[in-house]
């Protein structure tokens, strides 16, 4: 048996007349480094979504977690696993916070009330 007998990746297919008659404004798109298909399809419908057909969307090209993955631990015993987890599976990886697990809140946040004070009828 020949290889080209049962690898159905050997070509790639094309639009049938039939199909091609019942749809209309296909477009085929994909990113320049013929990466992340999911991501790339992401990015263009919010620039999609950020016109109207006639101006040009100002969009980031990628996001600043672009094509990572993200993990968000919540102690140094959780950072530690990570790190050794990394290490494992030979993942290259960037901290962010550069160590520091310590959240603070903006300093505008909860300083009035969204609420306005009853002032009588």
């Amino acid at each position: 048996m020949r290889a080209q007998e049962f690898i159905a990746e050997d070509k790639v297919g094309d639009i049938s007349t039939r199909q091609r008659f019942a749809t209309v404004g296909l477009n085929k798109f994909r990113d320049q480094q013929f990466a992340d298909r999911v991501y790339e399809l992401n990015r263009v419908m919010m620039a999609v979504a950020s016109t109207d057909g006639e101006i040009t969307p100002e969009i980031d090209a990628e996001s600043w977690a672009g094509r990572h993955n993200i993990a968000a631990p919540y102690t140094e015993v959780e950072q530690k696993m990570l790190e050794k987890a990394y290490r494992a599976v030979g993942s290259k990886h960037y901290d962010l916070n550069s160590g520091d697990l310590k959240s603070e809140e903006h300093p505008a946040v909860n300083t009035t009330s969204p609420m306005q004070a009853f002032k009588g009828y």
